[in-house]
């Protein structure tokens, strides 16, 4: 059984890569640009799932740069291949680690899913060069676990219900869903340097819903299968989200970076 509940082969992927892309790319390129992102830099991209994050790092490194983006599934960053831009199947568990050493690596929603979230954020460090940044972005769903923190009526508890069974199925395929919030100390405790961490919540925002429908429909067969779900709940929520009515919360992103030593 696949382990990642997420599957990017399925073809809601693309829809939820590009809500993801809407709500946070803006969030993540603000702290790597303060960080001095630019010509010239050599990124690896873990996990890249879609193509905007790899997109947006190859624009900043310009031709002098290089950029790797890997994941175990390809089949969305692949096309986007070329340039500074290289695509490659990788799994940062399970395959030997690129060759080359890095003044950036990055991974966002990634460390939560795996099962070795330490051995991976190892691998990562290594991969640094003297003076190179580690960011981090993992949810941390414990901190905010409500679709809805304003809980009005049936709309809201419902969409609170689903959100409570779709981190069950998450929890059951190995995801820590409190790993956002241990961000800061492990990479201080990874002997990092100036490292310090940030958190956003997005709410009420359409790329909210469209995520969430995104992922409803993503994930529909196991919630029935698991009988954590009814196919009325999922169409009644599915019809809710549609309306426009509900005001919909994310579990708050945590960004966390350090520099490793020179």
């Amino acid at each position: 059984m696949n382990r990642y509940l997420l599957d990017n082969r399925r073809p809601e992927a693309g829809e939820r890569f590009a809500a993801l892309a809407e709500l946070f790319d803006p969030w993540t390129f603000h702290h790597l640009d303060d960080l001095g992102l630019g010509e010239g830099w050599r990124c690896w991209e873990v996990g890249a799932g879609g193509v905007s994050v790899p997109h947006g790092l190859a624009e900043r490194v310009g031709p002098g740069g290089r950029v790797l983006a890997t994941d175990i599934d390809v089949s969305w960053t692949e096309p986007a291949a070329g340039g500074v831009l290289e695509v490659r199947r990788h799994d940062v568990l399970g395959d030997p680690p690129p060759a080359e050493k890095f003044d950036l690596v990055h991974a966002r929603l990634v460390l939560v899913h795996l099962k070795d979230r330490a051995a991976a954020l190892r691998v990562m460090i290594d991969a640094l060069r003297p003076g190179g940044w580690l960011v981090i972005e993992d949810a941390d769903s414990l901190l905010q676990p409500l679709a809805c923190p304003d809980e009005r009526g049936p709309a809201e508890e419902l969409a609170n219900r689903l959100r409570t069974r779709i981190r069950t199925l998450l929890a059951e395929r190995g995801a820590d869903l409190a790993y956002g919030r241990t961000l800061p100390r492990l990479l201080r405790e990874s002997d990092l340097e100036d490292v310090s961490a940030e958190a956003y919540f997005p709410i009420g925002s359409r790329a909210c819903v469209i995520l969430e429908a995104a992922t409803i429909q993503h994930v529909r067969d196991q919630l029935l299968a698991a009988e954590l779900a009814t196919p009325e709940e999922i169409g009644t929520h599915l019809a809710n989200l549609a309306g426009g009515d509900l005001h919909l919360m994310l579990a708050p992103m945590i960004t966390a970076w350090g520099r490793k030593p020179a």
